[in-house]
C-alpha cells in the first residue's frame, strides 16, 4: 500500500527562490561517474531544453500533440516518448485558493526547469475539504474552475499530466465517499466499501463523474479535456483493492467496464488502472513468488489479468519496500526491487505487450537508520533499470517519484516528500535521468551515437 495522502490544509508561502539555487546547482553526473561531455548540436538542445524551456510547446506558440503508444513504447509525433515524471497530487487542492497557486506555478516551473515531462496529480476530491463531487454527481464549479487552471497552466510549463479520477484510499474522499454516499440515501446494496465496485447505483454515479470530466469544457483555454493532449492519459483509481474478493473478478470485471465505458467518451488518451503490480491467483505460482509476501496475492487485483485489458494502454506499478519489507535491511530492500522492477518489465515484453509506468516509488525517510544517500542508490536502481529498458526497446517506458512538493507545503508532506533544493544529491539525480532520456531520444532520432549526451 502506497503512503497516506494528506488532506490538510497548506502552510505559508512558496519558495520562489529555489528556482534561482537550482539554476546554479553543480554538473549532471552520468552512472558512470562522468558529467555530461559537451557534444556539439545534442548539449546545446539539452542546455537549452532544461535552462529555457523552449523545446516545450506553449499556447500561441505551438500545436501539442496527443503522446499515444506503439508497442510497448509511448510515443509523440511517431518517435519514442520517455517519461521521467513525479507526483505532486495536491494540484487541485492548492489551485482551489488564490493565496497558494503560486505554490502549483512553481512546481510547474521546478520541473521544467529539471527535464520532468509529466506530473501525476488527483482530478478528484470528493466530499471533503475543496471538494470537486460534493455529492452524488453533483459538482462545484469553482473548484472545477481550480483543474482547469491546473491544466492549462501545465500546457503554459510544457508539462503534460497523468489524472487519477478517484482514490482506493479514505484520502480526498475515495471510494469510501461513494459508498457513504449511496448508503445514506438509501439507495446502496451495502456499506461495505468494496461495494464500490459491484453496486450499479455506485457504477452509475460514477459514470456520471467520469462523464461530467472527460467532457468539461476548459474555461480558460475553451478545450474539453478529452480533446486536450496536456492531459498525458486517466488513471482509473489510485491502488485499485478489492480484497473481499481475492478471486479478482469483482475488480477485473469493474476495470473491463469502466475502461470500455472511458475509452468511448475519449479514444485519444492513454488509460491506465492504477494497480501497485502484485501478482494475484491467476498468475503463475512463479510470478506470485514475486510479491512481497503471501497476503499481497489476496488483495483482489491481478496486475497480469488487469492489465491485459483490451481498453487499457498501459501497465502501472508502485515500488515501496520499506512498506513491504518491515525486517528488510536496506541491501535486501534493493535487492527485492530489483526482482520487482525487472520482473514488470518483463511482464510488458512478453505477456503484456503494452509500456510499464512506475508511477510510484520512494524510500520513507522514517526507515531504520535512513541516510539521504540510501534514496540516491534506491533511485538509481529504478532510473538504470528504466533506462536500459529504453535503450533496449523494451517495456520500460518511465517513472513517477512519490512525491514532489515546494517550500511551506509541510501539510502535504509525508514520509517520503522532497523539496527540490533541500537535497541536492537528489536533484541532480533526477536532472540525471531527464539527460539520460533526452540523449537517448536524440539519439535515436537521430540514429547517430555521437548526439548521446549523457
Amino acid at each position: 500500500m502506497s503512503p497516506g495522502r494528506h488532506s490538510g490544509g497548506g502552510g505559508g508561502g512558496g519558495g520562489g527562490g529555489w528556482l534561482k539555487h537550482f539554476a546554479g546547482h553543480g554538473r549532471v553526473r552520468s552512472g558512470n561517474g562522468l558529467a555530461c561531455p559537451l557534444l556539439g548540436i545534442a548539449f546545446f538542445a539539452a542546455f537549452i531544453y532544461f535552462s529555457f524551456g523552449d523545446f516545450r510547446p506553449s499556447p500561441g506558440r505551438a500545436e501539442l500533440s496527443f503522446v499515444g503508444r506503439n508497442g510497448t513504447q509511448f510515443v509523440l509525433d511517431g518517435r519514442a516518448f520517455y517519461v521521467n515524471g513525479w507526483n505532486s497530487y495536491w494540484m487541485l487542492d492548492q489551485a482551489a485558493e488564490e493565496f497558494s497557486k503560486p505554490r502549483v506555478t512553481e512546481m510547474f516551473q521546478i520541473g521544467a526547469k529539471m527535464g520532468m515531462t509529466v506530473c501525476r496529480t488527483w482530478a478528484f476530491n470528493d466530499g471533503t475539504y475543496h471538494a470537486l463531487q460534493v455529492s452524488l454527481g453533483i459538482f462545484d464549479e469553482r473548484i472545477f474552475k481550480a483543474l482547469d487552471w491546473v491544466i492549462a497552466e501545465a500546457r503554459r510549463h510544457g508539462i503534460r499530466l497523468l489524472l487519477s479520477l478517484v482514490n482506493n484510499l479514505q484520502h480526498y474522499g475515495g471510494k469510501t465517499q461513494y459508498v457513504k454516499w449511496a448508503w445514506d440515501e438509501g439507495i446502496g446494496l451495502s456499506s461495505s466499501n468494496d461495494s464500490f465496485f459491484f453496486d450499479p447505483s455506485i457504477r452509475k454515479y460514477f459514470k456520471i463523474y467520469l462523464k461530467t470530466i472527460l467532457t468539461r469544457k476548459n474555461h480558460i483555454t475553451g478545450i474539453e479535456y478529452r480533446d486536450d493532449p496536456t492531459i498525458f492519459g486517466w488513471e482509473l483509481m489510485n491502488e485499485p483493492q478489492c480484497a473481499s474478493d481475492s478471486s479478482g473478478d469483482t475488480l477485473q470485471e469493474w476495470i473491463e467496464d469502466m475502461s470500455e465505458f472511458v475509452k468511448t467518451i475519449d479514444h485519444k488518451h492513454l488509460l491506465t488502472i492504477g494497480l501497485e503490480g502484485f501478482y494475484g491467483p491467476v498468475s503463475s505460482q512463479e510470478k506470485q513468488s514475486i510479491n512481497p509476501g503471501q497476503w499481497y496475492g489476496t488483495l483482489g487485483s491481478d496486475f497480469l489479468l488487469n492489465s491485459k485489458v483490451s481498453h487499457v494502454d498501459f501497465a502501472s506499478v508502485h515500488v515501496y519496500p520499506d512498506q513491504w519489507l518491515l525486517k528488510a535491511d536496506f541491501s535486501e530492500k534493493t535487492n527485492y526491487i530489483s526482482k520487482w522492477v525487472a520482473s514488470h518489465i518483463e511482464d510488458g515484453d512478453q505477456e503484456l505487450h503494452k509500456p510499464v509506468m512506475f508511477t510510484e516509488f520512494g524510500l520513507s525517510k522514517k526507515s531504520k537508520n535512513f541516510e539521504h544517500s540510501q534514496r540516491v542508490t534506491f533511485y538509481r536502481s529504478i532510473f538504470d533499470k528504466i533506462y536500459e529498458s529504453a535503450r533496449n526497446n523494451g517495456a520500460g517506458a518511465g517513472t513517477m517519484i512519490w512525491q514532489l512538493l515546494v517550500p511551506g507545503m509541510e501539510q502535504y508532506s509525508d514520509d517520503y516528500g522532497i523539496i527540490p533544493g533541500q537535497t541536492p544529491s537528489v536533484d541532480s539525480l533526477l536532472k540525471e535521468q531527464s539527460c539520460r532520456l533526452l540523449s537517448l531520444k536524440l539519439e535515436k532520432d537521430s540514429s547517430d551515437t555521437s548526439s548521446r549526451i549523457c
